[in-house]
């Protein structure tokens, strides 16, 4: 039987786990769910779009944190910081129109483990009272549910980050070591940005090739979605996909040419 990680490897590894606060309405909940964040061993705190600076409150909140608050990068979407990431998980309270898998704390835990040896990786928390928007849960790979009693389901930022931050821990600590030598080069995994570049050509491309027929393309993207985001693209596997639709976006324009020459 394997060995659990040591304190050095769980270390290590919780460096590419990327906590996401998108659009956090008071500065205190940054500060606190930073302090929530450092008692499980996790360090990467990133904002996005905060609807008000890191103050005095915050810093307060933090209670020996604060130097996550100093080092955290703030962006102006989601798309941005979490662009280079291999997984990206978005913590919702209730059941959207976006059809996701739909993970617990553990397993979401586990997943991310899965990945973070080599690769960063996000666990994103959206507004304090609406939660990720559905566009921003596109952007996630899965969704993640706090099985809390239905008759007093809501959680504070904070209190929601401590749980999942503690799920972490304890998948770090009884995880087996992973070996981090890597994949070949023409095997290493799209990062999200370049997985999302590819979702943006393939929209253009069903648009090219009249694919929707003038039915609202927003359905099918979906399902496409989430068809490829289970699949883990590679790199080489992005590549040739966005070849293959090159390759029909420049046939539909001939057709297209043709048709205008046409008698």
């Amino acid at each position: 039987m394997a060995a659990p990680l040591n304190e050095s490897d769980a270390t290590g590894q919780a460096g590419n786990i990327r906590i996401v606060l998108v659009g956090t309405q008071h500065p205190g909940n940054i500060g606190a769910a930073a302090r929530a964040m450092k008692t499980m061993g996790l360090s990467r705190l990133v904002l996005v779009a905060p609807e008000k600076p890191l103050d005095d409150d915050a810093y307060r909140r933090s209670a020996g944190a604060e130097d996550l608050l100093d080092a955290a990068p703030v962006h102006a979407t989601l798309a941005a910081a979490v662009a280079d990431c291999r997984l990206v998980l978005g913590c919702t309270a209730r059941s959207r129109r976006v059809q996701l898998d739909q993970l617990e704390p553990d397993a979401a835990a586990s997943r991310l483990l899965q990945f973070a040896a080599a690769d960063p990786v996000a666990l994103v928390f959206g507004r304090e009272r609406t939660g990720l928007t559905n566009d921003e849960l596109q952007l996630c790979h899965a969704s993640v549910h706090i099985p809390s009693d239905p008759a007093f389901s809501s959680l504070n930022l904070a209190a929601a980050v401590q749980v999942l931050a503690y799920e972490v821990r304890r998948a770090l600590l009884a995880a087996a070591p992973v070996d981090v030598s890597g994949p070949r080069p023409d095997d290493q995994a799209a990062t999200h940005d370049q997985v999302e570049g590819f979702f943006s050509q393939l929209a253009e491309t069903l648009e090219a090739i009249d694919f929707h027929k003038g039915r609202t393309p927003d359905s099918a993207m979906r399902k496409l979605r989430r068809l490829f985001l289970r699949t883990d693209l590679s790199v080489n596997e992005v590549r040739l996909l966005r070849g293959v639709l090159a390759d029909a976006q420049r046939m539909a324009r001939l057709a297209r040419e043709a048709g205008r020459l046409s008698p």
